[in-house]
C-alpha cells in the first residue's frame, strides 16, 4: 500500500537533488507507476487483448509563444515523442490549462473529450494537475495508465500535492529560461488538436 506522505516527500527530495529543471520534473514523475490500483489491470475490460499495463508521465510546459504544451521530463513516452508538442487548446491538457483545474479520468473511454497523443497506445486511465506559480500557469503534470480504472480521485490528490513541488523546482532550477533558449526544439513532434486517429 502506497504511503502518500512518504511518496510525496521522496519525490520532492529527488526533485531538489536534480541538476536542472527538466531533471526535477522527471524525478517527480519517474515514480508515477507507483500510483493507482495494482489490481486495476486484473478487472474485466481493463485491458484490450494483447495489451499490458504500463504508465507514462511527464510535464507539459507552455511554450514561450503560448501555442503549445511541450513535453518535458517524461517517462514511458516513445523516444521520438521526447518533445511531444500538444496545441495549447488540445484535448484534456488544454482544458486543464484553460480552467487551471486538475482532472481525473478513471476510464478514458467514458470521456468524449479525451484525445490520444501518445503514439504507441490509447491510455485507459489518466490524471492531470496544473502547475501554478505566482498567479500564472506554467503548464501541467500528467500520469496515465494503460489499464482502465487504474487511477482515481485518491491518486489525483497525490498528483495535486506534487504539482506545487514540480512548479517550484521548475522555476528555481531555471526552467523558464531553459524553455526560452530551447524553443522551438529541433526534435519537436507536433500533434494536432484532435489527436491521433
Amino acid at each position: 500500500m502506497l504511503d502518500p506522505l512518504a511518496y510525496i516527500a521522496a519525490a520532492g527530495q529527488a526533485a531538489v537533488q536534480a541538476s536542472d529543471a527538466e531533471g526535477a520534473i522527471e524525478a517527480i514523475m519517474r515514480r508515477a507507476a507507483e500510483l493507482g490500483d495494482p489490481a486495476g489491470p486484473e478487472r474485466a475490460g481493463a485491458l484490450d487483448p494483447g495489451q499490458r499495463q504500463f504508465f507514462v508521465s511527464g510535464g507539459f510546459m507552455i511554450t514561450p509563444d503560448r501555442q503549445y504544451l511541450m513535453l518535458v521530463g517524461n517517462t514511458g513516452f516513445p523516444a521520438e515523442q521526447k518533445r511531444l508538442m500538444v496545441p495549447i487548446d488540445g484535448g484534456n491538457p488544454g482544458w486543464v490549462v484553460a480552467n487551471r483545474r486538475s482532472l481525473v479520468l478513471p476510464n478514458t473511454d467514458e470521456d468524449r473529450s479525451f484525445r490520444q497523443y501518445l503514439k504507441t497506445s490509447r491510455m485507459g486511465s489518466a490524471l492531470y494537475a496544473p502547475l501554478l506559480w505566482q498567479g500564472e500557469i506554467l503548464g501541467l503534470i500528467l500520469v496515465a495508465a494503460q489499464a482502465r480504472n487504474t487511477l482515481g480521485a485518491a491518486d489525483l490528490a497525490i498528483l495535486d500535492a506534487l504539482a506545487p513541488l514540480a512548479a517550484a523546482n521548475w522555476v528555481a532550477k531555471g526552467g523558464p529560461a531553459w524553455m526560452a533558449s530551447t524553443y522551438p526544439p529541433a526534435d519537436a513532434w507536433r500533434a494536432a488538436s484532435e489527436g491521433l486517429k
